[in-house]
């Protein structure tokens, strides 16, 4: 018979015992669990009814103080000297009055005055609306807008009048399109003919794009109606915000039937075929629950709803809202009923849990004595399934008289002991990263299984004929070798020979042992045991060779340690493999960051080494902080991984600069592309200078005096000459370029030469593109001596730009072109020579390198060198770039680097834009740029009072830029 089947078909006695305890738990448990739901359910449902009532109510108040405030400013307007005004003077006097009516009165948009003979005089609220400010266009700091209509005779004169916050009036404009006449409106004929205030139906403002009603009454005198603008927005905010549970639908309708506001945002409109717009229906909305809620017979009676839509299950309630003159409004709300009762839930699943825990400890309690005698197997099946999960730790402790049982738990025993030690070993190998601790583990375990008193590894070399000394150690030293020790795998060395054989033990004395394996002190008048495990990899490739010298009398080698060392062997072979690999691609890794920033460096002599210095110095400030026990860097430590991090981020933080054009770094003059444009301009000079002569001696030989004409041409010339000496300085960017310059520019560039040969020929196809922006002229052609032309815009393609949401979270000014080389832009510009696309691009190198480094598929411990390398040239107080981050935003490794980054900067002396500063200036000027906020604080106390900053100037400034530095002051 099957074990396993008859197994599975017995059962205990105790599981028959516990049958009696868990039927009564879980009757006892299913009925409580069922009154105890039943209850909570009731409860909820009241609640939810009392909180629907309580919105109703929150509602019908928000609609009512909307009201009420509006219909006393009309009534008081009503009454007010405004009804009598005649002209825009006379009722710029109630301007005060009309303020103080609404300016307490947040949803009232607008206050107005309607007068019989067409007149109509508004005050309205501006709060930078951007359909209002593209209305009217007001000038900055408008409060308030008057919009005036005033008949005189046949004439209408409309003007739009713009106060401040103080009634100050900043400007004014006249509308000849503005024909509103406030006769043809329904609130003015409604109120004409009513003896009291008026409310209009909800309806749609066409200025403000908002929902709202109309309050008018006629006034006193009778000549005119008196009207205020509600605004209902707040509506839809107070439905947003009383939602019973998340996903709760409310909706409030007007007296027809159109929607006010409900909880997805402001009310949907819809336009009509005459151009008009209108509030939409609920039956126009994408509203699938309410609708089902309308629909049901009980919807109008204002009871409680109960119904099922969209898969869901729905309670609901409809009330009405009472408004002034006996309006009313319909309010609707529907919760989904697995949000009102989630707690009702809650509660009964607690129960569950509950009764299964009574049920699991009546059990335990039924089967507790039952299971006495069997405690010895069990504990032992227990040790079994810690094999069979992989659970080796601990001993295996079975109190037990059984002797078989004893004999099977010491043989448990003794495997769990085998097993865990190499599965520990082999955990060990895999875990350890570094190649060098990686060969001592690998020998100081291989000496501690079989207590050998000595051994060394042997790695094979490239040529795959010689093995080299890699790791050696005795008793419990590591032995050192200054030249490590080279065996030909083809001589007859002890090694090779049991390489070549396959023989892993082999006897040896002393003395030859010592002088086979010169790097091992063995002793010369003993024997050993030499075992010779050879490394290979899963391919079977010989990696190396591990060499144990065993003393026969410590320790015997059976063939179950034989067995085991084998095994260990090979996943010690593996481990060595791995990391090697690893190893080998990360020299490479490293090989391939130097390279690149050898070339960024290479690339213009305007970065000089600069990539290559700013590593140094920011482990040089990393160490420092990591070095710290007290104050702010006491907690802060690198690991490996951190370090690694670190070092490649700063290796590469201006790797984006391969992207820069070499021209744009190097531009040295404005008028510099390729090439120095400034010799163009000369020679249109030089042209305009034989011009000059040739009108000369034209002149002469047509009959003029020849002395006055040449006083005329020198004075021409010397102009010439001067005005092109003034291009030539604009031209260098040493000055700053004040208005009076940039007018004279203009008036230099207002003469003209002659071109007769066409710019059209012997170019570029993409000038060309450029140039045919502008049909060609027929030659000759009159030129202007400097100029802005279309061809000179390089435009800005779609890869090229930055959209304000890009997934990067930069925050930067993109120019609108890639380039603008128009002579009188660049000439004009007000400091340096780099125009403000040309800045950009330098800026960009940044950009660059954020984008390329987060492209790259760095692993886990590496992923943040894109924030580290790419922070540089952010500031503590979020005014760098390219992410504004500030100092809270920004990691402590990337604020290192932007003070490395300045520094090295400011005393580099391979640039040939700059002389290097000494120490003293570079360290007052970063002084400025930490009160300023521009870098860390805390860590520029660090870079001095740690002496980073003279440790990186004794080794990579010159002496004479190496002077005294003021600590003491500087941090004051």
């Amino acid at each position: 018979m099957n074990p396993r089947a008859a197994a599975g078909q017995s059962i205990p006695l105790y599981i028959h015992i516990s049958y009696l305890f868990i039927g009564l738990l879980i009757g006892y448990a299913a009925f409580t669990g069922w009154y105890q739901y039943q209850a909570t359910t009731r409860l909820l449902k009241d609640n939810a009814q009392g909180r629907f009532e309580q919105i109703a109510k929150m509602t019908a108040s928000n609609v009512q103080s909307l009201y009420i405030p509006a219909k006393v400013s009309v009534a008081l307007l009503a009454n007010q000297r405004l009804m009598n005004a005649t002209s825009l003077e006379q009722r710029l006097d109630s301007l005060p009055f009309l303020v103080n009516a609404i300016a307490e009165q947040p949803a009232s948009a607008s206050i107005y005055m309607g007068y019989d003979d067409g007149d109509f005089f508004m005050l309205r609220r501006y709060l930078d609306e951007p359909d209002l400010k593209t209305k009217f266009n007001p000038p900055p700091l408008t409060r308030w807008i008057v919009q005036s209509i005033d008949h005189e005779g046949d004439s209408v004169r409309a003007d739009y009048l713009f106060f401040d916050v103080k009634l100050q009036q900043i400007g004014s404009q006249s509308d000849p399109a503005y024909r509103y006449d406030p006769r043809t409106r329904s609130w003015f004929k409604a109120a004409s003919e009513s003896g009291s205030v008026i409310i209009t139906p909800p309806y749609y403002f066409f200025t403000t794009q908002s929902v709202g009603v109309t309050l008018a009454q006629r006034t006193a005198n009778q000549k005119a109606v008196a009207g205020i603008d509600v605004n209902l927005r707040s509506i839809s905010q107070l439905l947003q915000q009383s939602k019973a549970t998340p996903d709760s639908r409310l909706i409030l309708l007007g007296t027809s039937g159109n929607v006010l506001g409900w909880a997805r945002g402001e009310p949907a409109i819809t336009r009509q075929a005459d151009g008009s717009a209108r509030l939409k229906t609920l039956a126009e909305l994408d509203a699938p629950v309410l609708k089902t809620m309308a629909a049901l017979p009980a919807y109008s009676q204002g009871q409680a709803l109960s119904f099922d839509a969209e898969g869901r299950g729905w309670e609901g309630v409809v009330t009405p809202i009472a408004l002034p003159q006996g309006a009313s409004l319909t309010l609707m709300i529907a919760s989904p009923r697995d949000e009102l009762l989630a707690e009702a839930y809650r509660i009964r699943n607690n129960g569950i849990f509950i009764t299964l825990g009574g049920i699991a400890f009546g059990l335990a309690l039924a089967i507790w004595l039952a299971r006495l005698a069997a405690r010895p197997l069990d504990a032992l099946s227990a040790e079994m399934q810690k094999i069979e999960r992989f659970q080796f730790d601990g001993p295996v402790d079975v109190n037990t008289r059984i002797l078989e049982v004893a004999r099977v738990a010491r043989a448990l025993g003794s495997m769990k002991e085998t097993v865990n030690r190499f599965l520990q070993l082999s955990s060990a190998l895999a875990s350890e990263t570094h190649f060098d601790r990686l060969l001592s583990l690998i020998l100081r375990e291989m000496q501690a299984i079989c207590h050998a008193s000595g051994g060394a590894i042997y790695l094979q070399e490239s040529d795959k004929r010689t093995l080299a000394l890699a790791q050696a150690g005795w008793l419990d030293s590591v032995l050192e070798q200054d030249k490590p020790h080279r065996i030909d795998l083809e001589t007859e060395h002890l090694l090779a020979r049991a390489l070549r054989s396959g023989q892993i033990c082999q006897q040896a004395s002393g003395d030859d042992l010592a002088q086979t394996f010169p790097e091992l002190p063995v002793p010369a008048d003993a024997g050993f045991t030499l075992l010779t495990l050879p490394l290979r990899s899963k391919e079977g490739e010989l990696l190396g060779a591990l060499v144990l010298v065993v003393d026969p009398q410590q320790q015997e080698l059976n063939d179950d340690l034989l067995a085991f060392l084998t095994a260990l062997s090979g996943t010690a072979a593996t481990a060595l493999y791995t990391q090697r690999l690893l190893n080998e691609q990360k020299i490479l890794l490293e090989a391939f960051i130097q390279l690149i920033a050898g070339a960024i460096d290479s690339k213009s002599p305007y970065t000089g080494g600069h990539c290559q210095r700013v590593p140094e110095l920011t482990k040089m400030l990393a160490r420092a902080a990591c070095d710290q026990q007290q104050g702010p860097f006491a907690d802060f430590s690198l690991g490996d991984d951190e370090w690694e991090q670190l070092h490649i981020a700063a290796w590469l933080h201006d790797c984006g600069k391969v992207t820069t054009p070499e021209y744009v770094v190097d531009k040295a003059t404005k008028l510099e592309t390729l090439y120095d444009r400034i010799h163009e301009v000369r020679m249109r000079f030089e042209v305009l200078k034989r011009d000059a002569e040739i009108r000369c001696w034209q002149g002469i030989a047509a009959g003029g005096d020849p002395d006055a004409l040449k006083t005329e041409l020198m004075a021409e010339l010397a102009q010439l000459d001067d005005d092109f000496a003034f291009v030539a300085t604009c031209n260098e960017g040493g000055e700053f370029m004040a208005a009076d310059k940039i007018e004279r520019l203009g008036q230099i560039a207002a003469r003209h030469w002659q071109r007769t040969l066409s710019d059209r020929i012997g170019i570029s196809h993409e000038e060309k593109e450029r140039k045919a922006r502008t049909p060609e002229p027929p030659l000759p052609v009159t030129e202007a001596l400097l100029a802005d032309k279309p061809e000179h815009i390089i435009t800005r393609s779609e890869r090229d730009r930055l959209p304000e949401d890009n997934r990067w979270g930069f925050r930067v000014k993109v120019p609108e072109h890639l380039y603008n080389r128009g002579e009188l832009y660049n000439l004009a510009v007000a400091r340096g020579t780099l125009s403000e696309e040309e800045r950009f691009k330098i800026n960009e190198h940044i950009i660059q390198t954020i984008i390329m480094l987060e492209k790259l598929p760095f692993p886990r411990h590496l992923q943040r060198v894109p924030e580290i390398a790419g922070g540089h040239h952010e500031k503590m107080d979020g005014s760098g770039y390219p992410k504004r981050l500030t100092r809270d935003e920004m990691s402590l490794p990337a604020r290192m680097m932007a003070i490395a980054d300045i520094f090295e900067a400011l005393t580099a002396i391979d640039r040939p834009y700059k002389k290097g500063k000494t120490l003293s200036e570079a360290i007052k000027i970063m002084s400025f740029m930490k009160k300023d906020q521009h870098i860390d604080a805390e860590l520029f106390e660090l870079f001095l009072r740690s002496g980073v900053y003279r440790d990186y100037a004794e080794r990579f400034m010159r002496p004479e830029q190496v002077d005294e530095v003021d600590i003491a002051s500087i941090l004051q």
